[in-house]
């Protein structure tokens, strides 16, 4: 029977910054060095699990987080029986609503929430003795991939490590004006191999006018899909506008902050692939049901990921669970402490997971993080 009775005894935030060589460029800011905020719950029986929480940008956003978690999740539920996660997560929305409503800051306390709820998942897995993957009822451990975050700068030299490291699949960053979009779309639709795709991502970086007109000359170039190809708060109605006038599949939903948006668009089906990121928002308890939802009204669940290890970890188990075609993201920037938290066990395009309790990532590597 699985056990999934909780009381945490402690709830704890460790902050990682991990130098860089290439800044990550967006099109609308840039990392200097790559944050990882962690989080690591112990339960009454000594079981520890980890999450991680959403927090690239601002840049000074990652050490509101970690005094958030510090002073606002941990002193409101620690101590407390829950039945199960579902009801841990439930009771962190509900004790942390006025604060959200008093602060305007649905995003951080969201993500802290997400944050958490990852971390209790994968200490209920690790009680039961179960990678989380098989707890959630997968019935694969292998998974598609591609390799994300492809910088504006040197993009067939990262398109060529990422294929040597054993992608197929790669997404662009566009939304750096014209002529630098058409030079590196060009460029990254023309060096495709036998049996390789690639994949755009605006970034919210146009406008509703901009974005059909980009789609003019991105068309024939055939990508898997167009990410983001304006803000999220655009009106559905130009969305569908959008989606009327492109063969190009669109893709989108790492910025929503609510199950009635999901909902929406799974009715509504204004967008192709719908990609909740986990570390952002829902944590598990969720984003699985959203991504089967998403599967069964005939959409693709891909989850969004440019975090640390713990989150794409979390991002490969809920991807196996949820079921559908969706590709795991997988950024290709460097990333040091992602890379020896959650090694990719990555072959021809497919990311197999380990069989371990949990989550299946490095704990002596985070456990040196928190000291």
């Amino acid at each position: 029977m699985t056990k999934t009775t909780l009381n945490l005894t402690a709830i704890e935030a460790k902050l990682v910054r991990t130098p860089i060589s290439t800044p990550v460029r967006t099109s609308f800011g840039i990392m200097h060095d790559r944050p990882t905020l962690l989080i690591r719950v112990t339960d009454q029986s000594g079981v520890q699990g980890y999450g991680e929480v959403w927090c690239n940008f601002p840049v000074c956003g990652a050490e509101h987080r970690v005094r958030l978690v510090d002073t606002e999740i941990a002193p409101r539920m620690v101590g407390l029986d829950f039945v199960n996660p579902q009801a841990c997560y439930e009771a962190m929305t509900a004790k942390l609503r006025i604060l959200r409503l008093q602060t305007g800051e649905p995003g951080p306390i969201a993500q802290i929430i997400a944050g958490v709820d990852i971390a209790v998942w994968d200490m209920i897995a690790k009680r039961n003795e179960q990678p989380l993957y098989a707890l959630l009822g997968a019935d694969t451990n292998r998974i598609p991939a591609y390799a994300s975050g492809i910088n504006p700068v040197g993009v067939l030299d990262t398109v060529a490590r990422a294929r040597h490291n054993g992608h197929r699949n790669f997404k662009l960053k566009v939304g750096f004006g014209d002529d630098t979009d058409r030079a590196n779309v060009a460029a990254i639709a023309g060096d495709l191999k036998q049996g390789e795709a690639f994949l755009l991502d605006a970034n919210q970086g146009w406008t509703p006018e901009q974005a059909t007109a980009a789609m003019q000359w991105i068309t024939p170039h055939a990508p898997l899909w167009i990410e983001e190809p304006m803000a999220v708060d655009v009106p559905v109605a130009e969305w569908h506008a959008l989606k009327f006038a492109t063969s190009v599949p669109l893709a989108g939903g790492e910025n929503f902050q609510t199950r009635a948006e999901y909902d929406a668009v799974a009715r509504d089906k204004w967008l192709d692939f719908v990609q909740p990121d986990i570390a952002k928002w829902g944590g598990f308890t969720e984003c699985l049901p959203v991504a089967r939802d998403v599967v069964a009204h005939g959409l693709t669940f891909c989850p969004h990921s440019l975090g640390g290890g713990i989150a794409l970890a979390a991002s490969a188990h809920l991807l196996a669970a949820a079921g559908g075609p969706g590709l795991l993201e997988c950024d290709a920037n460097e990333n040091t402490f992602r890379d020896e938290v959650f090694p990719l066990n990555l072959t021809d395009g497919w990311v197999t997971l380990s069989d371990a309790p949990g989550l299946g990532v490095n704990t002596a590597a985070l456990d040196r993080a928190f000291g």
